[in-house]
């Protein structure tokens, strides 16, 4: 029987250690799909920068997106995620959110996040329906920007995963997630300090790294206490 956790290689640096994870403050019920929606049309996202900013330009180089889809399932909200193939010279094996970098031709961030999503999984570009945007996080090392797009879909097609980019179409429902024995952190020591950096374990899989964060912002946005 697989047990959660995947084969992913975990680069942790020699100085990393496990954390009691603070769990997301969601109730099973609050995962609707019409709150999730509401809240995160009303998120003000900002911008993160991982790594050391110290000394490094301010002006942001390759800009890329990725596209946060969510429907209605027999499990209640689900999201489309990817497993990335072994054989990739990067992220071989990780699980992430269709999605990379923007093109010349695309008009803006969100076509980007449209066109990927066509060309990994085969989904049809009129069907996500956007409703806003997560927390945009600026990688330390190439001073890249990552923006990740919520959408919602009211309807599912029947996707094809292109074999060069995906080994798998993974559909998680977002309950899976808050589960006590799914989610925990660690903390690693990377370039003279401590960062807290988060982990999903699936059946088969463990979501960790850009795409773990995108996945807290998204579930913190939800479960934020409701403001007037």
């Amino acid at each position: 029987m697989v047990g959660r956790g995947g084969p992913q290689v975990i680069p942790r640096p020699e100085q990393w250690r496990s954390v009691e994870p603070v769990g997301h403050d969601i109730a099973e019920r609050s995962l609707a799909l019409d709150r999730i929606e509401e809240r995160v049309r009303k998120y003000q996202a900002s911008e993160i920068v991982r790594g050391p900013a110290v000394d490094r330009p301010r002006v942001v180089g390759r800009k890329s997106a990725v596209l946060v889809g969510l429907y209605e399932s027999a499990d209640g909200p689900c999201t489309i995620l990817t497993r990335r193939p072994l054989h990739m010279r990067k992220h071989a094996g990780e699980v992430a959110f269709p999605g990379g970098a923007h093109d010349e031709d695309d008009e803006t961030l969100w076509h980007t996040a449209l066109r990927e999503a066509h060309e990994e999984i085969d989904l049809d570009p009129r069907v996500p329906r956007y409703v806003g945007e997560l927390d945009r996080f600026v990688t330390g090392a190439s001073f890249s920007l990552v923006q990740p797009h919520v959408a919602v879909m009211d309807t599912v097609p029947p996707l094809t995963r292109s074999p060069d980019e995906v080994d798998e179409i993974l559909h998680v429902p977002l309950a899976e997630l808050i589960r006590p024995d799914v989610f925990r952190q660690e903390d690693w020591f990377w370039e003279g300090m401590w960062r807290r950096m988060h982990f999903y374990d699936l059946i088969g899989d463990t979501i960790w790294g850009a795409t773990a964060l995108m996945l807290h912002n998204l579930l913190e946005v939800v479960g934020a206490p409701e403001t007037e």
